[in-house]
């Protein structure tokens, strides 16, 4: 079942709501990526969820919550970065690990002591977690592994009726996920890259951050093969990205190719199935990111080539992400 278009109605999302409290699971739009929403208290919603996405049930999700002055309800012992990095940030694509309440179910933390909680930007997601009341467990709404949703369209094409109500709140703004940030330790560590800049969180905290590539702490997009399309995906250095294209093509492989900026500014003809021109602005990079990737399974693509955009700003969230994508696959 669907709601609505970009305009959500307040009795759909009273329906959805409903939906929530009857153990039910709702596909909402977030600013980043559409989320599968259960019940975060209910431990039987919560494995649905699981289910629907074949995720692992030791690979928490995010709790995602109406306000930042409800984190205390949710959190235990919060520390002084994470408020203020929730003050800053909050409602945007920041998820803050911390201690978890009493309230959050082993299901939910995939049996860890530590939650993943944030409050969404989009006014459908506000709407629904302040009609709901409570807090909503919520992964990207897709298969695991495989390239997130930014649209509702992309929810029903892959999940159908395994989702008891989608609302369609039009395409994400932002188009890659939350920012991670571990606030347990003594000093605050970016676990995933993501909508809110590590340069922004540094000014906003005035320190440094580090972003290991590994951590103890298991936090959602930490496996080796994540954000992926059907085709393979290979990275190699922008000056390097035709050339292997053609050679691809040449091998009679079916070939998409993201295009960096630089090479598709001087003109340069490819021989490949599906050649899509990288946005120069990173913003619009990520916005269009998992279209892109999308694009290239709907045509039949079996390789993307690709390059890595520079690491700062939004750059590091989309290196992040392609890094994922040309991970390791598991067997089939």
């Amino acid at each position: 079942m669907s709601a609505g278009t970009s305009t959500i109605p307040e009795a759909a999302i009273a329906e959805a709501a409903g939906v929530l409290r009857a153990s039910g699971l709702v596909a909402f739009p977030t600013e980043t990526v559409y989320g599968l929403g259960a019940n975060a208290e209910d431990a039987a919603a919560v494995g649905r969820v699981f289910a629907v996405k074949g995720r692992p049930p030791t690979h928490p999700l995010i709790v995602h919550i109406a306000r930042a002055d409800q984190l205390d309800d949710w959190a235990a012992d919060v520390p002084e970065p994470a408020r203020v990095l929730a003050e800053r940030f909050w409602p945007g694509p920041l998820t803050l690990v911390l201690r978890r309440s009493p309230r959050i179910p082993d299901a939910t933390t995939g049996g860890l002591e530590t939650a993943a909680i944030r409050v969404p930007n989009h006014p459908v997601a506000l709407a629904l977690l302040s009609a709901f009341g409570g807090g909503v467990a919520a992964p990207s709404a897709n298969r695991f592994g495989s390239v997130s949703p930014t649209t509702a369209a992309h929810v029903r094409a892959e999940l159908g009726d395994a989702v008891d109500l989608v609302l369609d709140g039009g395409p994400c703004a932002v188009g890659v996920e939350s920012t991670i940030v571990d606030v347990t330790g003594g000093e605050p560590t970016i676990l995933r890259p993501g909508g809110v800049t590590r340069e922004d969180l540094e000014a906003a905290l005035d320190r440094p951050l580090a972003v290991p590539g590994s951590s103890s702490i298991r936090v959602p997009g930490q496996h080796p093969s994540h954000y992926a399309p059907r085709a393979r995906v290979v990275l190699v250095a922008p000056d390097d990205v035709v050339v292997e294209a053609e050679r691809a093509h040449d091998r009679g492989e079916r070939v998409g190719v993201l295009l960096p900026p630089a090479v598709a500014g001087a003109g340069a003809e490819v021989k490949a199935h599906a050649v899509v021109a990288v946005p120069a602005s990173t913003a619009a990079y990520a916005h269009r990111l998992y279209g892109f990737l999308r694009e290239f399974d709907r045509e039949g693509c079996d390789l993307v080539v690709a390059s890595l955009p520079e690491e700062h700003g939004l750059g590091l969230a989309i290196a992040n992400r392609l890094r994922r994508a040309a991970g390791p696959r598991p067997p089939a």
